[in-house]
């Protein structure tokens, strides 16, 4: 009876630990079988919080007659290149729960906040959050980012609760406006040396976005919003949408490139985007999504808009049977307490460090290759098996083989991926026409 409790309370002890991992290490660093770039940098990480403030901005949530007209506060959080490492950061956030309530949890980092940061000009990334998000979910992508020389702005768009099907038109109108606005205000203050944008390069320009996040970056990219957008949002996007006096105005200038997560491309059947769409966009995109992906879609969906964008180079990574939930760190045992609540943050199929870790990779690639002109990432990206499992690398022995493919002509297994992890996925390249 002793022997048998103890083994009962080492099984109840394992299952903790295993429940609570996902939160015990830093999301940004990578596992140990996680491809070839997506380890961290060379740089140190530091960690900074500004808030910037656009007045006069018309509020759709607010006001009987028409929007209230309000200063738009946006609170950002910085992740740059550093000069020396401290040890780490705990980011504290929340997500919405079924009922409307904030559910509170933490979040591990690798930043150092208010480190020194690095001399040098570095290319500037945007990262916009989905619907009911909050930048500290995407840490793991800016401070991954940070560590190889980017400088990453992430806003906190400040949603109501997902669950407040009433508020869509807020996060719906404002998604744009706010990215096309932090961009033009941090590329302002790089130019004129304002800390803590100094080492921005306003030049090389890159927009990342997730969910909502990534219809907001395809619109800051150059797709035109279709007019009925207007009435969805009690005008606020009337005059940014195609015919409107304002519709110039939401391009992000100086822009080499685009990372689209599982963006929101079609609401509720109808288009969002007017006459050509996305193949207005001629800067390099990178789609990524879950081939299961019921919230913004598949094909018809993401692909399909891959399929369209036909005026530039594009890639599309499909991760085979994933979900929505792709970009968002890893519940942590706060979020694993209801279905809504993990379900925000965890995959049915994939485990999620798998997840990060190949988007890492690809993105890594993908901004070297486009955002710092880097030729060498090239055999990351182009001339890939469209397929990760049809990959082959002749003469290997069978086994475990940690090594990284080398690529063309070599092998066709997937460069940087060890053979027996590029499975599941894939990755798929169109030049522009």
């Amino acid at each position: 009876m002793r022997t048998s409790t103890r083994a009962l309370m080492a099984i109840a002890a394992a299952a903790a630990l295993i429940g609570a991992a996902p939160g015990a290490e830093p999301p940004a660093r990578p596992g140990v079988d996680a491809p070839e770039l997506a380890r961290l940098g060379a740089y140190p990480v530091g960690v900074a919080d500004l808030e910037l403030v656009q007045p006069d901005q018309p509020n759709p949530l607010k006001g009987a007659d028409r929007p209230l007209v309000e200063d738009r506060h946006l609170p950002l959080k910085i992740w740059y290149p550093a000069t020396s490492a401290g040890p780490g950061t705990m980011y504290h956030t929340a997500l919405s729960g079924e009922t409307g309530a904030d559910v509170p949890f933490t979040i591990p980092g690798i930043a150092t906040p208010g480190a020194p940061d690095s001399n040098g000009r570095f290319p500037l990334v945007i990262l916009a959050h989905g619907y009911g998000n909050a930048p500290e979910l995407l840490a793991w992508l800016g401070e991954n980012l940070a560590s190889k020389g980017y400088i990453v702005v992430a806003p906190a768009f400040r949603d109501p609760p997902i669950s407040d099907r009433s508020a869509f038109a807020g996060p719906l109108a404002r998604r744009p406006l706010d990215i096309a606005f932090v961009a033009a205000e941090v590329q302002r203050r790089a130019r004129a040396g304002q800390a803590p944008f100094a080492a921005v390069d306003p030049d090389r320009t890159a927009l990342i976005g997730y969910s909502m996040g990534g219809y907001g970056v395809l619109t800051a990219a150059g797709a035109p919003l279709d007019p009925w957008l207007g009435g969805a949002t009690r005008g606020v996007l009337a005059p940014y949408a195609t015919g409107g006096a304002n519709a110039d105005r939401l391009k992000v200038a100086h822009l080499k490139a685009v990372v689209a997560i599982a963006p929101a491309v079609r609401l509720q059947d109808k288009a969002i985007w007017a006459g050509s769409g996305v193949a207005t966009i001629t800067a390099p995109t990178l789609f990524i999504v879950g081939s299961q992906d019921h919230v913004v879609g598949y094909d018809p969906g993401v692909r399909t808009a891959f399929d369209q964008q036909v005026h530039a180079s594009r890639y599309l990574l499909t991760f085979k049977e994933a979900g929505h939930s792709i970009a968002l760190s890893g519940a942590p045992p706060e979020m694993r307490r209801t279905f809504w609540d993990i379900d925000w943050l965890e995959d049915a199929v994939w485990r999620k460090d798998r997840l990060l870790a190949v988007q890492a990779h690809f993105i890594t690639a993908f901004l070297d290759r486009y955002v710092k002109d880097d030729a060498t990432k090239t055999g990351f990206l182009d001339g890939l098996v469209p397929a990760s499992d049809a990959g082959t690398w002749p003469g290997l022995p069978r086994g475990r083989i940690a090594a990284f493919s080398p690529g063309a002509p070599t092998a066709t297994v997937w460069k940087g991926f060890q053979p027996s992890k590029a499975t599941g996925m894939m990755f798929e390249h169109k030049p522009a026409s």
